[in-house]
């Protein structure tokens, strides 16, 4: 069965406000779906790290729980 929220993980340009950076904005994203509020923070913060994203060369991580439907 799948969450009810949609964990997302935006990778922003170091230049784009944390208020700017959306999925328009983002350099790169990954979502994934997530059953409760905390596990879409682990969830999205765990799957940027294994794809090496968050962070450095200009970038930083902005992660947002969604309701499932929007993606």
């Amino acid at each position: 069965m799948f969450g009810e929220l949609l964990a997302v993980a935006l990778i922003c340009a170091a230049g784009t406000s944390t208020e700017d950076c959306s999925r328009e904005t983002a350099v790169d994203l990954i979502a994934g779906p997530a059953h409760s509020l905390p596990e879409c923070m682990l969830q999205a913060q765990a799957a940027a790290s294994k794809a090496g994203l968050p962070g450095g060369d200009g970038r930083y991580l902005k992660i947002v729980c969604e309701p499932r439907g929007r993606s």
